[in-house]
C-alpha cells in the first residue's frame, strides 16, 4: 500500500518555495512527527502567483494542514481559500477548510455563542448605520472592546471608552488598537466610527464586546486538536493596556512570554474540562460543523472573568484562531500528526 502524503503550506515567495525543505522551517517537528507515522508531508510554499503550482502540488496529496493569516502585509487569502475549496472538492482533505474558518475562526463566533458558558454581553454589528444608532448608548455603561470580523495580530480590535472634552459639546472617546505598538487616542466618536466603516467591506461585520478588567492577569491559550485538548498557553499581554511613559516599544510595554502548559496541567483542569465536555460540543452543534470537520489545530483565547461568590475563575471567549495557530507546545506536534493519520485512515 503506498504511504499517505500530505503538504503543510504557508505563504512565502518563490525563493522560500524552492528553498523549502522538511527541515528548514518553523514547522518541522510536526514533519518529523508525521515521518514517524508513516505518511510523507511535503512543504507547499504558496503566493498569490503560485496558484497553479499549488494547484498542481495539491492535486497529488491526501490532505493539506494550512498556516496563513487572514491579513498579512496588506495580503488576504481570497485567492488561496479559492483554491482550497476547490482542492477539497476533488478529494485530499484541507484543515482548516475556508469554510470552516468562515464558521468558528471569525469574530462573528462570539456573538453566534455567546448564549454558551464561555459568552458575554456581545452584539454585533452588520452595517455602519446599525453600528452609529447603536454603540453610543452601549458605550455609555463603560468600556467596551470592538473587533473587524477577520484580522489577526491586533488589527482592528479596538478598546473604546468615553473621555470628557470641557467646553465640547461633541462626544469625544478614547481609543486603543490591540495591535503591537499603538498609542491611545483621544477623538470624537463620529470620527472613530468613521474610520471603522472599512471593516463592513471586509469582514461585513463588527463585534462589540465588554472590556473584562481582569485583561492585566493574563491571556489562556487553549489549543485544541480536533475536539480534544492538546495544550495550554499563558501569557501576560499588553494588548489594549496603555503603554508606560517610556513608549509602546520601550522593554515595559512588551508582552510576557507564552508558558506553554501540557494537556493535563492542573491549574487548568478545569478549563479542560469544560472545553471537552462542554463547550466544544456545544459550539459544534451551533455553528453546524461535525466532528471530521474540526481544524486539527487551532486555539480559544480566553480572559479571566469575575470570579465567582467563592472565589473561583471564570472564563470568557475573546477569539478563535484556527488559519495560522502557531507556536503550540511541546506535545501538540504528536497529537496533530496522529489526528491526521486517524483522518487518512477514514478516506
Amino acid at each position: 500500500m503506498p504511504r499517505k502524503k500530505i503538504a503543510i503550506l504557508w505563504r512565502g515567495d518563490r525563493a522560500a518555495r524552492a528553498a523549502a525543505t522538511p527541515q528548514n522551517n518553523r514547522y518541522h517537528r510536526i514533519f518529523e512527527e508525521f515521518q514517524a507515522l508513516g505518511i510523507d508531508a511535503e512543504p507547499a510554499v504558496y503566493g498569490d502567483d503560485m496558484v497553479e503550482e499549488v494547484r498542481a502540488q495539491l492535486a497529488a496529496v491526501d490532505g493539506v494542514l494550512v498556516w496563513v493569516n487572514p491579513l498579512e502585509n496588506g495580503q488576504t487569502r481570497g485567492k488561496l481559500d479559492a483554491l482550497l475549496r476547490e482542492v477539497a472538492a476533488t478529494g485530499p482533505w484541507v484543515s482548516a477548510h475556508p469554510d470552516v474558518i468562515l464558521k468558528m475562526g471569525v469574530k462573528e463566533v462570539l456573538y453566534r455563542t455567546k448564549h454558551l458558558g464561555w459568552g458575554t454581553d456581545t452584539h454585533v454589528y452588520r452595517t455602519a448605520e446599525e453600528f452609529r444608532d447603536a454603540f453610543p448608548m452601549r458605550l455609555r455603561f463603560g468600556p467596551r472592546v470592538l473587533k473587524q470580523n477577520r484580522g489577526n495580530a491586533g488589527q482592528g480590535v479596538w478598546k473604546v471608552e468615553t473621555a470628557e472634552q470641557p467646553g465640547r459639546r461633541d462626544d469625544f472617546v478614547s481609543v486603543l488598537e490591540a495591535r503591537r505598538g499603538s498609542l491611545p487616542e483621544t477623538l470624537p466618536l463620529d470620527a472613530f466610527m468613521a474610520r471603522c466603516d472599512a471593516y463592513f467591506d471586509w469582514g461585513g461585520c463588527i463585534v462589540d464586546q465588554p472590556f473584562q478588567a481582569r485583561l492585566p492577569d493574563g491571556m489562556i491559550r487553549c489549543y485544541m486538536g480536533g475536539d480534544k485538548v492538546i495544550g495550554f498557553g499563558h501569557q501576560l499581554i499588553k494588548a489594549l493596556i496603555p503603554p508606560p511613559e517610556a513608549g509602546p516599544n520601550s522593554p515595559a510595554a512588551q508582552p510576557g512570554p507564552r508558558i506553554m502548559h501540557g494537556p493535563d496541567a492542573a491549574q487548568f483542569r478545569p478549563l479542560r474540562r469544560k472545553m471537552e465536555d462542554e463547550w466544544t460540543p456545544q459550539m459544534m452543534k451551533v455553528l453546524k460543523i461535525e466532528a471530521a470537520s474540526l481544524p486539527l489545530v487551532w486555539d480559544a483565547d480566553f480572559l479571566y472573568g469575575p470570579r465567582t461568590d467563592s472565589g473561583q475563575d471564570t472564563y470568557v471567549l475573546c477569539e478563535i484562531n484556527v488559519s495560522c495557530v502557531f507556536a503550540i507546545p511541546d506535545e501538540a506536534p504528536a497529537a496533530i500528526a496522529r489526528l491526521a493519520l486517524s483522518r487518512l485512515q477514514q478516506q
